[in-house]
């Protein structure tokens, strides 16, 4: 819905909305807010609520101490879990220098760029995620744990499903924030579920997102449950994953649909997919942020390993879902929720538009299952592999510079930085594993 400054105020009026939680998202894809009042909803909407923005991360640095929040004012939501009088709001908000122009560090602002150069080539990007967390129990402390009672597996119901009523309310809550729910699920492995919301526009999906996991998070500890988005936190079972499914169009149609063609995808959907084979090795690090992400992309889980593509099988790294016509998408399977989603569809389309610029022609699909294949025949049809732990991926990312271009140097620096920090903390750790193996016999 479009807003204007008067539509906002008014609502709020009518409303009775007391608090206004003003948005945005760091580096990280970790969701922050000012809370302000009514009375300073005004100012709010004249883009003058200043933040000291030295100690987000991402933003942290001697030049970027003042900060101002310029709220979308199409983003606005009423919260429903909140009081119905004196209720609480929240806008989205794009960060910007105290000069008025645009924080080059906010990963919101990275999107936008990355979508004004498909614009301006014409194209509209459309996206369609597959969130997938757990439900566990929390402690007396009300801490998470990863403890669940239950057992269900794939699309089953309760009484099995545990879950279903938290489940049943977060679809509710997200329908009542606008959200068009297409499906909800249990998912796997035990105490794991997924939501799906309807295809978009990319930056109303990168919102979209973010939103997302704070209602199930907030509904979840309404059942007295954890939601975490966490890709695994339990050996031994499937993992969690954000499975991304893309497509353009222009003038109102997808362009990834040719009849033509026997698989039906246009020439821009193969090179669209041959630029995301090309970068994807430098993309994984953003699409798969954390150390704990690669304990989820090992084989025997369902989750990719392997940098190939395939219309009729899920084993490869993208997939193309049998839907034709204006239905035509590319999945790349990869992608987990614990990653920013502004910054993955911001490299996710500049890896595609790549494609397209420079005709790059992906290698032939792989229609048979890739993990029952043998390394000698991996080899031999030139299947990579993802990198297999963070570092590598951060290894990887420094080599592409598109991705330096996309993150513009000051977030790469920043970004790749923490993240080589991550893995020398993670690297320094003893882990139970380590005292179970050894302790006893060394």
């Amino acid at each position: 819905m479009k807003y204007t400054k008067q539509d906002i105020m008014r609502l709020a009026e009518e409303e009775d909305v007391e608090f206004i939680r003003l948005q945005f998202t760091d580096m990280f894809g970790n969701l922050k807010n000012m809370a302000i009042t009514f009375s300073q909803l005004e100012k709010a909407l004249d883009n003058k609520c200043m933040f000291d923005g030295s100690s987000i991360d991402g933003f942290d640095g001697l030049g970027e101490a003042d900060m101002y929040l310029y709220p979308d004012l199409d983003t606005m939501a009423i919260f429903p879990w909140r009081p119905q009088q004196g209720k609480v709001a929240r806008m989205i908000c794009d960060i910007h220098r105290s000069n008025g122009e645009s924080f080059e560090g906010d990963p919101r602002f990275i999107l936008k760029k990355v979508i004004k150069e498909a614009a301006d080539m014409g194209y509209t990007f459309d996206v369609g995620p597959e969130c997938e967390f757990f439900l566990y129990h929390t402690d007396d402390n009300g801490q998470p744990t990863t403890i669940t009672h239950e057992k269900a597996g794939y699309f089953d119901l309760g009484p099995m499903d545990l879950g279903e009523n938290a489940r049943r309310d977060m679809v509710l809550t997200l329908e009542e924030m606008g959200f068009e729910v297409e499906a909800s699920y249990h998912e796997t492995a035990p105490a794991q579920h997924e939501i799906d919301f309807r295809y978009n526009e990319a930056l109303d999906t990168a919102d979209n997102i973010m939103t997302f996991k704070l209602a199930v998070k907030t509904i979840a500890k309404r059942h007295g449950l954890h939601a975490t988005f966490m890709p695994k936190p339990k050996s031994g079972i499937n993992g969690s994953g954000m499975h991304t499914n893309m497509s353009l169009s222009k003038n109102g149609k997808n362009v990834f649909c040719d009849d033509k063609d026997p698989l039906g995808l246009s020439q821009e959907a193969y090179y669209f997919i041959g630029g995301l084979m090309k970068h994807i090795k430098g993309m994984t690090a953003i699409t798969n942020p954390l150390v704990n992400s690669y304990k989820r992309l090992v084989p025997g889980y369902e989750a990719p390993v392997y940098i190939a593509w395939s219309a009729v099988n899920r084993s490869p790294l993208i997939r193309i879902p049998s839907g034709r016509e204006e239905s035509t998408r590319i999945e790349l399977r990869c992608p987990d929720s614990a990653s920013n989603p502004y910054l993955v569809l911001a490299v996710c389309l500049a890896a595609g538009m790549d494609g397209i610029r420079n005709k790059i022609t992906p290698s032939a699909g792989i229609d048979k299952n890739i993990f029952a294949m043998t390394a000698e025949e991996r080899v031999k049809e030139g299947i990579q592999t993802l990198p297999d732990n963070l570092s590598k991926a951060v290894e990887e990312m420094e080599k592409d510079g598109l991705i330096r271009q996309v993150l513009g140097e000051r977030m790469f620096e920043a970004y790749t930085r923490a993240k080589k920090e991550e893995w020398v903390q993670y690297s320094q750790q003893v882990s139970e594993w380590e005292t179970q193996q050894y302790l006893y016999r060394i």
